[in-house]
């Protein structure tokens, strides 16, 4: 285990010691709650975003979908993507989003260290999201490693930001940011079940 995986699981665990809150691996029962939660947070229009042409139509990457829950409640949410980063295999972070109403617990901190520590964990190289470099500089996330990248639409280059949980992982990248992540199966339309019944 390298010195980031450590000390992200020692804060990750001392963290969720004390809070008055729980972060487990994302269920498919919270999916409705945290589609609600992400409307309140980002608005309606977040389907919109350049970094949705990331997720849509894709899975989250194994093991790397987590939920906050409080009082019973899913009150947080965060999931990782799979990309190729210009040649480079690596995910994308996000939505990152809280409940407004339980934002002064510390569990978008919770949340962010837990997702890194399990990325580490599965042996994955970097991680890169579109944020504000002020929030998201605290857990190592800067633009030192994505100037000749690019996110598939119309993006801020100082919000575009990585984190190598290997050294150099994201040196040779260099292109647009593209899903590869496995698709999602789409529902299948349902046969008329209808009986005719003679009169």
């Amino acid at each position: 285990m390298t010195v980031f995986e450590t000390t992200a699981v020692r804060k990750t665990i001392t963290a969720l010691a004390a809070a008055p809150f729980a972060i487990r691996a994302e269920e498919p029962a919270d999916i409705a709650a945290r589609e609600v939660l992400l409307d309140a947070c980002f608005g309606e229009d977040r389907h919109a975003r350049t970094c949705q042409r990331l997720r849509d139509g894709r899975l989250p990457a194994e093991g790397l979908a987590f939920t906050a829950e409080h009082d019973g409640r899913v009150v947080g949410t965060v999931r990782l993507w799979h990309v190729n980063a210009g040649g480079i295999p690596a995910l994308v972070l996000g939505p990152l989003a809280v409940a407004g109403s339980r934002r002064k617990l510390g569990i978008g901190a919770a949340l962010m260290r837990h997702a890194l520590a399990e990325a580490a964990a599965r042996g994955h190289g970097a991680v890169i999201l579109r944020g504000d470099a002020a929030y998201y500089s605290r857990f190592g996330f800067s633009a030192a490693r994505t100037g000749n990248l690019a996110l598939p639409g119309p993006f801020e280059r100082d919000r575009l930001l990585a984190i190598e949980l290997r050294p150099g992982a994201l040196t040779e990248a260099s292109g647009t940011i593209v899903a590869t992540g496995l698709k999602a199966r789409r529902p299948r339309a349902r046969r008329n079940a209808a009986v005719a019944v003679a009169a």
